[in-house]
């Protein structure tokens, strides 16, 4: 029920509505239980943003990073809702003023607004992420572009928004962590404008979406071998799930999907409209593959001597100290229609088609001509099978079963579009399957 216009709100009087469960006025201190000296933080689980294969081009620096651990706090930050006030709108900047209290506004007319306060919670720890470098943002994340780009100097149009969410984890057995859209400014507050989609919950509470909206999908079967694609939804900013809108900043909300909820589960991923994080959890990492696995993957690749069919030339994956500069003399590249490997050559241009289009002289097929990397982030990968295929167009090389994966994950793309793309670069995956099975040929003696 949208509440513009109930009379209800209109009175210049304050009232105090007490969510169930609450116990009066705010606590502003973190009490907590400190944690004991030497040792090792409680992990709640780790955020993955993709498309940057283990790090920013510029180097991970303190908040801005491509991989963020959650680690339970020396002092519980968390807070939940405490009181409701139906306000008119000359008391609510006094309302807000505090900067101690948190407090969410949802603007309801010029006239009338309703103002939820939120109180210290000693069993929870918060954690914000958004664009904004400000201090009570603890990832800060940038819009990451198609193809390999990513955006991480300040933009004006970034559609991330500054405060883009938070997640709360229990800081007792089993840590469960869960999402809301929206995250409190440096005032403490969650702002709510007129033009916001926001609503009456059945119990006569608040409820509210933010502009651009926060999407999450849980994958089916969990993040490992037998994991398929799940259904996105619609996070609210008191952690409801909701169908999509019909674009990312319509005002009408989809349908509450009941049987659902906010709690994140390892493989999760969380959409911002401009760049797509992962959640994996401590357990779900035990289960993937290690940078030494991945090494020593690539150096078993390496020591096979696959050689070029054509050139004879033995073929090596570089080492990822090097980095993705331009490839060496060594350097695989693939045709990615079909999957045979060679050196690098300059024949078999198909003009016609396109600069990158090539023709494979082993089976004249006509298609990308590209080099080969080893995708180095080992927490988006499904298992710690051997780097067997790549995906198509960009070349990013994985095992099977994250390829198959990930290229029949539909990632969220402006207000209405969906594309599968590679989770190393962000590339939006091409051909009838957006992954091929590489086909290497041994050394002839």
């Amino acid at each position: 029920m949208v509440l513009e216009g109930n009379p209800e709100v209109g009175s210049p009087q304050t009232s105090d509505l007490r969510h169930p469960g609450s116990k009066g006025s705010c606590v502003l201190s973190s009490p907590g239980e400190d944690a004991q000296p030497g040792e090792e933080p409680i992990k709640y689980g780790e955020l993955i943003v993709l498309g940057y294969n283990g790090c920013l081009a510029s180097g991970d620096r303190g908040r801005r990073r491509s991989r963020l651990a959650l680690s339970r706090r020396p002092h519980a930050n968390g807070v939940k809702p405490d009181v409701m006030h139906h306000i008119s709108t000359p008391l609510v900047s006094k309302a807000l003023s505090n900067r101690g209290q948190h407090s969410i506004s949802y603007t309801l007319s010029r006239s009338h607004s309703v103002i939820v306060e939120y109180t210290h919670d000693s069993d929870t720890d918060m954690f914000q992420i958004g664009r904004s470098t400000e201090n009570m943002i603890d990832f800060v994340v940038t819009d990451t572009s198609p193809g390999g780009g990513a955006g991480e100097g300040p933009s004006t149009q970034s559609t991330i928004s500054r405060y883009a969410c938070r997640i709360l984890c229990d800081r007792r057995p089993p840590y469960v962590a869960r999402i809301y859209a929206a995250g409190f400014d440096a005032s403490s507050n969650i702002f709510l404008g007129e033009r916001a989609a926001k609503w009456r919950t059945p119990d006569g509470l608040m409820d509210g979406l933010t502009t651009n909206g926060v999407l999450v999908m849980h994958p089916a079967g969990g993040f490992s071998e037998d994991s398929a694609p799940g259904v996105w939804r619609e996070i609210s900013v008191c952690g409801n799930v909701y169908t999509l809108r019909d674009s990312r900043s319509a005002q009408q909300r989809g349908k509450l999907v009941e049987n659902e909820s906010n709690v994140l589960q390892d493989g999760s991923l969380i959409d911002l409209c401009g760049a797509t994080l992962l959640w994996r959890t401590p357990a779900g990492l035990l289960r993937a593959p290690t940078l030494k696995q991945l090494e020593a993957q690539r150096q078993e690749a390496n020591a096979a001597r696959p050689q070029c069919p054509v050139g004879l030339s033995t073929l090596a994956f570089p080492s990822p100290a090097r980095g993705r500069t331009a490839p060496d003399k060594q350097q695989p590249w693939v045709y990615v229609r079909c999957g045979h490997v060679h050196g690098y050559h300059g024949w078999g241009c198909r003009r016609e088609r396109g600069p990158q289009e090539r023709e494979c002289p082993l089976c004249r097929l006509v298609g990308p001509y590209v080099p080969l990397w080893l995708g180095q982030e080992a927490g988006l990968c499904l298992d710690p099978g051997p780097p067997s295929h790549a995906f198509a167009p960009c070349g990013h090389v994985c095992s099977e079963k994250t390829a198959r994966y990930w290229a029949q994950t539909p990632l969220p793309h402006g207000t209405h579009a969906f594309h599968a793309a590679c989770p190393f670069c962000g590339a939006w995956l091409t051909g009838e399957h957006g992954c091929v099975r590489l086909i290497f040929q041994g050394p002839l003696d």
